[in-house]
């Protein structure tokens, strides 16, 4: 039994899967308070299947782009939970969580979320699902000016965004809508493949992708060096 942890955003949940396949799950909308929030639904979710955390397989969590406090409280409880439990534990960008649904489509994709002062954090795939770059943070509009062809948008930041894409790529944009239950059951999906695949992370290592908004310029790629307190958006 997996457990999936994500603190992405507001939109908050936990997951247990089997075999791939999502069993159980809480989502809620947090207000900046996952601290108190994420504990009680990690336990309310083992109790309901009388389950702890030895019982487990191992444990996926989403990394960010996030907030500096959300994705802080996630990755240390996963990290809390896998050192003890002794359980491995996988990280996944939470982009690619957004866009996994859509990767067999044969459509390059667009993934988006909404991080503050007019600006997305976007990661682009294509046709084939491979990743084309980096994830990108800074104004969507200079993040959409390349794109030539039909793209799917998805992600939490489509439906802030919705009106200004269709109006800059009319017939080139396929917007879909998020969920945050489809997220979840990405995490738990590609969370499973990495820990079959014996690839767990060093909990040591693994660190979250904070939002770090550019100061001039145009769209900065992330940097995923640790960063900083002091370097990250509230």
């Amino acid at each position: 039994m997996l457990l999936a942890i994500d603190t992405s955003t507001r939109h908050a949940g936990v997951a247990l899967a089997q075999d791939g396949q999502v069993i159980s799950s809480r989502s809620w909308c947090s207000q900046a308070n996952h601290t108190a929030e994420l504990m009680p639904a990690v336990a309310e979710i083992l109790n309901w299947h009388r389950l702890a955390a030895m019982d487990l397989t191992g444990i996926a969590v989403a990394l960010g782009p996030g907030g500096f406090s959300a994705l802080r409280v996630g990755i240390s409880v996963a990290k809390g939970l896998a050192l003890a439990s002794g359980k491995p534990l996988v990280g996944l960008r939470t982009l690619d969580l957004e866009a996994h649904p859509y990767l067999a489509s044969g459509v390059p994709v667009c993934a988006l979320l909404d991080v503050g002062r007019q600006e997305v954090a976007a990661a682009r795939f294509g046709k084939d699902g491979q990743r084309l770059a980096e994830d990108i943070i800074g104004p969507p509009l200079e993040l959409f000016s390349d794109i030539a062809e039909p793209t799917i948008f998805c992600g939490e930041g489509v439906a802030k965004w919705m009106g200004l894409i269709r109006e800059h790529l009319g017939t080139l944009a396929l917007p879909v809508t998020s969920s945050p239950a489809a997220r979840l059951w990405s995490l738990a999906a590609l969370g499973q493949q990495r820990i079959e695949l014996g690839a767990a992370d060093d909990l040591a290592a693994l660190q979250p992708h904070y939002l770090r908004m550019p100061s001039i310029g145009g769209p900065k790629r992330r940097d995923h060096t640790p960063q900083s307190s002091s370097r990250s958006s509230p």
